[in-house]
């Protein structure tokens, strides 16, 4: 697999929310309990300052995306953040690093000087080991901040990196 990225177009929205909606639906890993439709899937890539599609270049099959857009605004504004999603079936093969390094520069191209993740679920193990490996500070521990899908709850550790 020879993998690229690119920005959102709305002929990525099928694959795009089926990837999404595959994260959604695990419940241990993005805030959203509602899953995307084609209409609100349309709307949320739109929405966002950068929606990056994750593909095969030899196939040109769509394996993974990220969203970025501000954590905050006014004199917070300077401060992004982003989701990352993966094809449920091709998870482990570093795409999640590529989308990652590539959200890192187009935040910085897009003036921000902050990226931050708020929720960083405590067991999702490989989230937490890139972040390690690319420099991002944890910022503490959120006792029993994320409700997991099966009703209990998980620490979160949030997390940023200086652009």
């Amino acid at each position: 697999m020879n993998i690229k990225i690119r920005k959102y177009t709305d002929a990525d929205t099928e694959s795009a929310i089926q990837i999404w909606n595959q994260v959604v639906e695990d419940g241990v890993a993005f805030p959203q309990i509602d899953e995307l439709t084609a209409e609100t899937g349309r709307e949320f890539f739109q929405s966002q300052s950068y929606t990056g599609i994750a593909y095969d270049e030899e196939t040109e099959k769509i394996v993974g995306l990220y969203i970025l857009h501000p954590n905050n605004v006014g004199r917070c504004g300077h401060i992004c953040n982003a989701s990352y999603a993966v094809a449920k079936d091709i998870r482990g093969q570093h795409i999640g690093e590529k989308l990652v390094t590539h959200c890192i520069k187009t935040a910085k191209e897009l003036k921000y000087r902050v990226l931050q993740f708020n929720a960083v679920v405590s067991t999702n193990a490989p989230a937490l080991a890139l972040y390690k490996k690319l420099g991002f500070v944890q910022l503490g521990v959120i006792p029993k901040g994320f409700l997991m899908k099966d009703g209990h709850y998980e620490d979160i550790i949030p997390h940023y990196y200086s652009l």
